[in-house]
């Protein structure tokens, strides 16, 4: 895993948190409830590689 997928994960979130706080501050909860949902979708596509990789040399080493 290179650290540049550590930067952008860090940076949907911190975007996700600015645009959520301002559409709660406007009265908007389920227009924040959706982008914060998407920006969890966003993340679990780039991490689900990593993760399929994971279950794939588990399944080798113990050889299932």
């Amino acid at each position: 895993m290179s650290v540049n997928l550590i930067f952008k994960i860090a940076a949907v979130g911190i975007l996700v948190t600015v645009i959520c706080q301002v559409l709660k501050h406007s009265g908007r909860d389920e227009h924040a409830f959706l982008t914060s949902l998407a920006g969890l979708i966003i993340v679990l596509f780039w991490i689900l590689p990593y993760i399929y990789e994971l279950f794939e040399t588990m399944q080798s080493l113990f050889a299932l």
